[in-house]
């Protein structure tokens, strides 16, 4: 596809749009988004004049986790190139997380795996009615290690121990029920509620947002070190090459039930 995977744009009041831009596959991320939404992070980094950022998906779903032909093209290749892409991913959800400017994601359709550590890295998650939620890794044989901080912090280590090993789907009211969205709204109101937050947002003063944030991370149970960090990446790099996650991604691409789960009678 020759569309940009990241579309972004700022407008006068200095509120920059971030849109995840494969509508195709339902915006599951793949390396070139990965880097298209870094890019984006870097210039929002480096532009003082960015006041807030809103986070949304072109299409019919918000994030459907990771592009699995992706993975499976990414999975044999050495121990290196596999960290490199965990760790890229990894800087995605933390840079975003760590954002001096409030942050506000706007939730349609699905948002699955990376797709939910993404908006429990965000400061105001609002969903439409028809949002469906889950934490999928384990069902292909890998598992959630980069993303597990900010879920914590979001809904809770007793619901991520739900979640994370059920990989079950929930909807918008669950979702707002264990704090994974602060609110939901009917599909066709979605963007004029992330309008009239971004509104608020613009009456604070910038510093004192950017100090209150910076507070809040400092105590959050989800806060860790760069070593930490590390190890999760290493450990989400590792799950991909296991044989486990071999057969998880060969059931995915041939539309069949994993050799784990039981037989159906």
């Amino acid at each position: 596809m020759s569309e940009q995977p990241v579309l972004s744009s700022k407008d006068a009041r200095g509120v920059v749009t971030v849109t995840l831009n494969r509508p195709h596959v339902n915006n599951a991320y793949n390396g070139e988004l990965i880097d298209g939404v870094l890019a984006g992070l870097s210039a929002i980094e480096a532009d003082k004049s960015v006041r807030a950022v809103v986070l949304k998906g072109n299409g019919r779903h918000f994030q459907a986790g990771a592009d699995l032909k992706w993975i499976n093209s990414v999975r044999p290749q050495s121990p290196e190139i596999n960290l490199a892409a965990s760790r890229a991913t990894a800087d995605v959800v933390d840079r975003l997380n760590r954002l001096p400017v409030p942050v506000v994601a706007l939730v349609q359709g699905g948002c699955f795996g990376g797709g939910t550590g993404v908006i429990s890295a965000c400061d105001i998650v609002i969903a439409a009615d028809n949002a469906i939620f889950s934490i999928t890794e384990v069902r292909w044989g890998l598992h959630a290690a980069i993303i597990v901080p900010q879920l914590v912090d979001a809904i809770g280590v007793r619901q991520v121990r739900r979640y994370a090993l059920t990989g079950e789907r929930f909807d918008a009211e669950e979702a707002r029920r264990i704090g994974l969205v602060h609110d939901v709204v009917p599909l066709a109101e979605l963007g004029a509620r992330g309008d009239a937050l971004v509104a608020q947002i613009l009456e604070n003063g910038p510093a004192a947002m950017a100090r209150t944030k910076q507070h809040i991370l400092e105590h959050a149970e989800g806060g860790f070190d760069r070593a930490t960090l590390d190890r999760l990446i290493e450990s989400h790099a590792g799950a991909r090459q296991t044989q486990e996650a071999a057969e998880g991604l060969a059931s995915f691409a041939e539309k069949r039930s994993a050799s784990w789960a039981p037989k159906k009678a």
